[in-house]
């Protein structure tokens, strides 16, 4: 018998290790593959771009937040993996009637590894995700101190919108040594040009997800900001909490942050 409580409080027990997962998050996706279960996932998301050779072996489910319950049930699945903040409670109380879900809730950097271990652990892979946690500490000691930077994070355009206060990505940003100027709010703001003008970053990043920041829109922000320095930035090295955290100080002493 393996039995995990999730990160949300609730028990999931399973009478042997799942051969048939369902994965509800692009980043767990990832994780599970580091994992070692390539032969164990049967279905992922649209979302899930890696492993890129997924997106074809693996059935597509749909998205994550509207995800076909009746396709995951045709997969007979012994688990599924989901998030909180990603999908949504009345689909995921949807699966709960068929199979096992197992829920993260992550909005720090110690949720993160707390969620690769316990993953690791409901699909007997202990192993394999301690040496994923190690990894990940490993690169994160190797991280060049930033000076403290007043930086705005964009992750949205029409309406602007950032993370603030209780998210994941606040969490990196000052794991990574910036200073969120949004920090004091919550979740996240929806963001005037008035308001952007009043934070006065003198950084400002824009993530190429959820909404596919691209160079024009640089000039965009400078408009509004004409003396902080603005660089296009891999969401997904401030906002993936599985795997891919082992790549992102990598990533960040590689681009020039200095303002």
């Amino acid at each position: 018998m393996l039995a995990s409580t999730d990160q949300m409080g609730n028990k999931v027990a399973l009478a042997e290790p799942p051969q048939r997962i369902v994965s509800l998050v692009p980043s767990q996706t990832e994780l599970l593959y580091d994992l070692g279960l390539e032969d164990r996932v049967v279905g992922i998301t649209k979302f899930c771009v890696h492993p890129g050779h997924w997106r074809t072996s693996k059935t597509v489910i749909g998205g994550t937040k509207n995800f076909n319950i009746d396709v995951i049930e045709q997969l007979k699945p012994d688990l599924i993996i989901g998030n909180k903040e990603e999908n949504y409670e009345e689909g995921i109380n949807g699966l709960k009637v068929h199979c096992p879900v197992w829920m993260s809730d992550i909005t720090t950097f110690d949720d993160a590894l707390q969620m690769i271990q316990l993953v690791s652990l409901l699909t007997n892979c202990e192993k394999e995700g301690m040496r994923i946690k190690n990894e990940i500490q490993f690169a994160f000691n190797g991280l060049q101190p930033l000076p403290k930077i007043k930086t705005l994070y964009l992750m949205w355009r029409n309406p602007w919108m950032g993370p603030a206060g209780k998210t994941f990505i606040h969490s990196m940003m000052e794991k990574m040594g910036f200073v969120n100027v949004l920090a004091g709010q919550d979740r996240y703001p929806e963001l005037s040009e008035e308001l952007i003008k009043h934070l006065n970053p003198a950084l400002v990043l824009l993530s190429t997800e959820p909404f596919p920041f691209i160079e024009k829109h640089l000039a965009e922000i400078k408009s509004i900001l004409p003396d902080a320095k603005v660089l296009l930035v891999d969401g997904e090295m401030f906002s993936w909490y599985g795997s891919r955290l082992a790549l992102a100080p990598a990533y960040l002493n590689s681009i020039q942050i200095g303002c």
